[in-house]
């Protein structure tokens, strides 16, 4: 089985304690990687030394530079253009949803406060990105919901 990269972007100490506990309790292997701010996370992603990851989960609202920021500029970055980036936030406005769409990110996922469904969304989101499967569903499947893997 190969090592996922993950990439968090997240300020939320809390919030990233509880992302790595939820990938711990899947059955993958990986690596994950953290950053707390905007800044971190795109120096980090533009430094030519290091792999790109697998995947980004990317948090909305860090100082020094927010995910919607950071998302255009990976987006505008032709070396990162393949990276995908899931959006996860406790926001839910539908706007905001449409905007990160429209911007490029790969899927949405609203934060559980609930551990076992956090585990859940975070483990769907995951096997849609070991499956290979990196097309860009349709807006309608954009958001990552709990009743599509039950």
């Amino acid at each position: 089985m190969e090592t996922l990269e993950i990439l968090l972007a997240d300020d939320d100490l809390d919030d990233c304690l509880f992302f790595c506990e939820a990938v711990k309790e899947l059955d993958i292997n990986f690596n994950l990687r953290t950053v707390h701010d905007g800044e971190q996370l795109m120096e980090l992603l533009s430094n030519q030394l290091v792999t790109l990851p697998n995947v980004l989960f990317l948090d909305l609202n860090m100082p020094r530079k927010n995910g919607f920021e950071c998302l255009e500029e990976i987006k505008n970055n032709q070396n990162l253009l393949s990276l995908p980036v899931i959006v996860y936030s406790t926001s839910f406005e539908q706007d905001v949803v449409n905007q990160l769409y429209r911007s490029g990110a790969q899927f949405y996922i609203r934060k559980p406060s609930v551990f076992l469904q956090f585990k859940k969304i975070i483990g769907l989101a995951l096997s849609i990105i070991l499956s290979g499967d990196l097309k860009r569903p349709k807006s309608e499947l954009f958001v990552l919901t709990l009743q599509d893997s039950e």
